[in-house]
């Protein structure tokens, strides 16, 4: 194990990778258990205000990721100063993505619907730096055997084959499947060969003046498929997220 971790983590250069995704996805966790504590009034903590106003933690998130990401290009890959750097921006980043659907939407959605976007984007984040990081670098290896470079290129092959498989999945509007077919080999490939979601761009170029059979198709499987999952999912991001606040009961004619 260490020596796999020198070979393809240390020696490539991708320590600094790691360990910023390893702070990134430790302080969503760690801030998603404390909001949850301030938002059931356990424990000792509590909102930060100066006078008025709440300081949300994307503010220091953003001041973390100017100083994480300039010192990070300031740095070469290796050495404290990167590693601590790393750290800094992985924190930062944390911070402000467990927060993007305030920054998307300009307002305080944290616990409600619209606040899953947050979550939803740390997971895609924290996948897609996974995915960087467990890749083969055949870069800044010295001294490769034929069977390591064997490896990585059968690696970098099944990767590309992979990638192309996501894209075509995601043109069909399977997102969730686009990311992992990234990740897994052969998800992508399920989610190339299928029907594609209706309004995605796949069905808009391909099945709005042909194959009607295949739109009403679509339709139907997706109609079935949100109504199968719509349950564990929520559940799945309740638990990761926190369960939003209800919408309040709007009475028609009253404001």
């Amino acid at each position: 194990m260490g020596h796999w971790l020198h070979r393809n983590i240390v020696e490539p250069g991708k320590l600094p990778l790691l360990l910023a995704l390893t702070a990134f996805v430790l302080t969503f966790v760690i801030t998603r258990v404390i909001t949850r504590l301030i938002r059931a009034g356990k424990g000792p903590f509590g909102n930060i205000k100066a006078g008025d106003v709440h300081i949300h933690h994307v503010v220091p998130g953003v001041v973390l990721s100017v100083l994480g990401g300039f010192g990070a290009v300031a740095s070469t890959r290796y050495g404290v100063g990167s590693a601590l750097f790393a750290i800094v921006f992985g924190i930062g980043a944390g911070l402000v993505l467990d927060e993007f659907a305030l920054i998307l939407y300009l307002d305080d959605v944290y616990w409600t619907e619209a606040g899953r976007k947050s979550v939803e984007a740390v997971v895609l984040t924290a996948a897609l730096v996974g995915f960087v990081l467990a890749g083969f670098s055949p870069f800044g290896v010295n001294d490769l055997s034929a069977a390591e470079l064997h490896d990585r290129a059968g690696v970098i092959v099944s990767v590309g084959v992979n990638f192309l498989f996501s894209l075509i999945a995601l043109s069909k509007g399977k997102a969730r499947t686009a990311v992992f077919g990234v990740l897994v080999p052969m998800v992508g490939l399920v989610g190339a060969i299928r029907l594609a979601r209706p309004g995605s761009p796949w069905a808009k170029r391909f099945y709005r003046k042909r194959r009607h059979r295949a739109r009403a198709r679509s339709t139907l499987r997706a109609y079935h498929h949100d109504r199968r999952w719509a349950g564990p999912r929520r559940a799945l991001q309740d638990w990761i997220g926190g369960k939003p606040d209800p919408e309040p009961v709007r009475i028609p004619g009253r404001q």
